[in-house]
């Protein structure tokens, strides 16, 4: 629990303090940046560059393809399914999910007070019939067999992404049209909408872990054992720490560390405590979570994509160097940001679930 708080209070130090203070000693007004709701657009991007497109590219695909061609043509073995059947609550789900994407993409007259409200209902539903399917594969789901862990992902998913909408400020790679509210409501609405992210990313996680294909056939992959671990994650935290404090000076090139500095910090203090993480299995082999936790954050990156496309109250992008070829809004490139996303919410999840075991023991 002690050290729990310590790394919370560190990386939220960090995450919070650094990139506000990098700007301030480069003379940029830090009034600029805490402005809520965000309207204002004050940074001015680099335009599209083809050479930093390739060597995105080139990276994306070298960290990629060896996953990919192992999920194709890795072997598992058979085993006999008990087949259950669809449990009655998913197919309200289902039926519900449905008519609201239907409400979400149409402008009918009578629906019209309500139509900017349709996206949070959709990933309730979402959440919903996700659960549903796992619990037909495997006989469990999050939502009933850890109701309280369930529940209490919410909030704290809320807090979890709100971290990235202050980080975004010193980048503006997305913003919101179509939401003219007052700061209360903006707040309101933007934390029940944030509350769905772990819910919603956790459980695909959990359903795509019941599939062979992924559980077995990435538990003997390539076995990763980096020497002095503690002196590289000491190195790590010290880079993340300069990326932060640069991030709104020099935010055309350090605009991926709003994807990964959080996961770096957080995998490198739990190194420093040597506590076990989400990376510990790669010394024996076994990638199965990683690929899984990746995954099921570029799945419900995709619906999110696409239920934002025609929503009323929606969001853009502006990315630098990089934005060409936009599927619904999101440029091509911009959705290998959803891989280290995955770690990320399942490694705040697994430590929310330890917090909770602690509590339970005490």
């Amino acid at each position: 629990m002690k050290n729990l708080l310590i790394k919370l209070m560190i990386m939220g130090g960090m995450l919070i303090g650094l990139p506000v203070l990098g700007a301030m000693l480069a003379g940029y007004p830090a009034v600029s940046y805490l402005e809520f709701p965000p309207k204002t657009r004050f940074i001015i991007h680099a335009p599209f560059s083809w050479i930093a497109f390739a060597v995105f590219s080139l990276l994306i695909l070298l960290c990629v393809i060896p996953f990919v061609v192992k999920g194709v043509s890795g072997k598992t073995r058979k085993h006999i399914v008990m087949k259950r059947p669809f449990p009655w609550w998913g197919w309200p789900g289902i039926f519900l999910l449905i008519v609201l994407w239907v409400l979400a993409w149409t402008r009918f007259s009578f629906f019209v007070g309500l139509q900017e409200y349709t996206f949070i209902p959709l990933w309730l539903f979402y959440i919903l019939i996700v659960n549903a399917i796992a619990y037909r594969q495997t006989g469990h789901c999050l939502m009933l067999n850890r109701p309280v862990y369930f529940l209490l992902l919410f909030p704290v998913s809320a807090a979890f992404w709100w971290f990235f909408e202050y980080l975004n400020r010193f980048v503006q790679n997305w913003y919101y049209v179509g939401v003219n509210y007052s700061p209360v409501k903006y707040f309101l609405l933007a934390t029940i909408s944030f509350s769905t992210v772990l819910p919603a990313v956790l459980g695909t996680r959990d359903l795509l872990m019941s599939t062979n294909r992924i559980k077995e056939g990435f538990q003997k992959f390539h076995s990763v054992r980096p020497g002095y671990p503690r002196v590289l994650a000491m190195l790590i935290l010290l880079l993340s720490a300069i990326g932060l404090g640069c991030i709104g000076i020099f935010s055309d090139y350090l605009f991926p560390l709003l994807w990964v500095s959080p996961l770096l910090i957080i995998l490198s203090l739990q190194t420093l405590f040597k506590e076990k993480h989400i990376l510990s299995d790669i010394a024996d082999g076994n990638w199965s979570i990683i690929v899984a936790s990746s995954v099921s954050a570029l799945i419900c990156g995709i619906f999110w994509e696409m239920w934002n496309y025609y929503s009323l109250a929606k969001w853009e992008y502006s990315i630098p160097l990089v934005h060409r070829f936009k599927i619904f809004e999101m440029p091509l490139l911009g959705y290998a940001g959803y891989l280290p996303f995955g770690l990320e919410c399942a490694v705040v999840g697994d430590m929310f679930m330890r917090l909770l075991s602690d509590r339970a023991k005490e």
